[in-house]
């Protein structure tokens, strides 16, 4: 017992320390917050976008936007630094090329590297004097509408702890397919990191990954410490019900939409599928939430990838039969290694999903420990299991 004690320890402390790794270095930064703000004033040339920077603003040395024809712009591209305070700030980007689709972050560098905001996509006018716009469907969305996010959490101040500032807004980010690649479905993503932070490892790459592979790809920002699983499900449950109110704009069924989870993250897409699908809203936490007409789509989901992780709360499998038959739990992949110390608990899990009649695959990688993230053969494995059940 003393063994798996440390060994969890050393995962834990290994995957904090990679935790911030949204920067061009892998190191701690200190807590801020980069958002990038909405694109105006298009034309064929030029367009206006900036940012909100919150957190330790103090220890910012430059701050601005960047933008570019890639996805994920860096100051290494096209870049302007901005004037005044990085608390709110905008800036005109110039010498565009008319009828062209930008991508756009806003970015805040510090003496330990530089963090971006989620990018937002606009079109400029074209030279037919067809009007520019900013993208309908955008790289990033946010969850709640602005005083309406079913909370019962009072969380007012951060104390250091805590990877999020009491402003953050859960949010989802979208991965699209390849131009050229068949268009299967829907996956949505949520990285594991214990409640207490979000792995970028377990985001961003795999989301990647499995766009490649055909499937709408959405990294979920939901909610972790000081804030309850359960308040986090309900996060994912709100992306799972706009990505099916957008289908048709994502180019997939209603009915394709699976989610994948890593430890954490698949507890909590889990305890989603067992305690918020179908039309569960927000009212079950908070009584002042006003339910609003996304409540009125499902947030079912037709298959669910656990990479070690299983039903049930941190640290602990949930293998009674009867609550996951009563879960009505969709068919369920589990990929694990045999030096992961929740190995048995893996095993337990998948048995009591089979005997309560769900519909499981189960890979296990001899040797692999816990957090491997996208790595191995498993992301094909799981298109091969999604496919089956989607298309067939």
């Amino acid at each position: 017992m003393k063994k798996i004690f440390q060994t969890l320890c050393l995962l834990l402390a290994a995957t904090i320390a990679t935790a911030c790794d949204n920067t061009e270095e892998n190191g701690w930064l200190p807590e801020i917050t980069v958002e990038t703000i909405v694109t105006t004033d298009i034309t064929a040339t030029s367009a206006i976008s900036g940012g909100r920077i919150s957190g330790n603003t103090e220890s910012i040395t430059a701050f601005g936007i960047c933008w570019g024809t890639s996805t994920e712009p860096t100051i290494n591209d096209s870049h302007i630094n901005a004037d005044g305070s990085p608390e709110t700030f905008a800036v005109y980007m110039m010498g565009l090329t008319p009828g062209t689709t930008y991508y756009v972050r806003a970015f805040a560098t510090l003496a330990s590297g530089t963090v971006y905001g989620t990018a937002r996509h606009f079109t400029t006018a074209n030279e037919d004097g067809e009007e520019g716009s900013e993208d309908e469907i955008q790289l990033q969305t946010y969850l709640w509408p602005e005083g309406n996010m079913p909370t019962e959490t009072n969380y007012t101040v951060n104390n250091g702890n805590y990877q999020d500032g009491p402003d953050f807004r859960p949010n989802m980010v979208w991965y699209p397919v390849p131009d050229g690649v068949e268009v299967k479905g829907a996956v949505m993503v949520c990285p594991g990191g214990a409640f207490m932070f979000r792995s970028p490892n377990e985001g961003a790459p795999v989301a990647e990954r499995l766009a490649e592979l055909g499937w709408q790809s959405f990294v979920v920002n939901y909610r972790v410490r000081p804030y309850t699983m359960e308040e986090g499900s309900l996060d994912l449950a709100r992306a799972i019900r706009y990505v099916r109110s957008h289908a048709a704009d994502y180019g997939i069924s209603p009915d394709h939409i699976a989610s994948v989870g890593f430890s954490a993250g698949g507890i909590l897409c889990g305890d989603e599928a067992l305690h918020f699908d179908g039309l569960v809203n927000g009212t079950v936490l908070d009584d002042n939430y006003v339910p609003d007409a996304l409540d009125e789509v499902s947030a079912d989901v037709c298959a669910i990838g656990m990479i070690y992780s299983f039903y049930g709360r941190l640290s602990v499998s949930n293998n009674n039969v009867d609550d996951l038959r009563a879960g009505n739990i969709p068919p369920t992949f589990y990929t694990y290694g045999t030096e992961d110390p929740f190995y048995r608990q893996f095993i337990a899990n998948a048995n009591a999903a089979r005997e309560a009649g769900v519909q499981v695959e189960e890979h296990i990688l001899d040797g692999w420990p816990h957090g491997f993230g996208v790595q191995g053969e498993w992301t094909t494995w799981f298109d091969s299991f999604l496919t089956q059940i989607m298309l067939h």
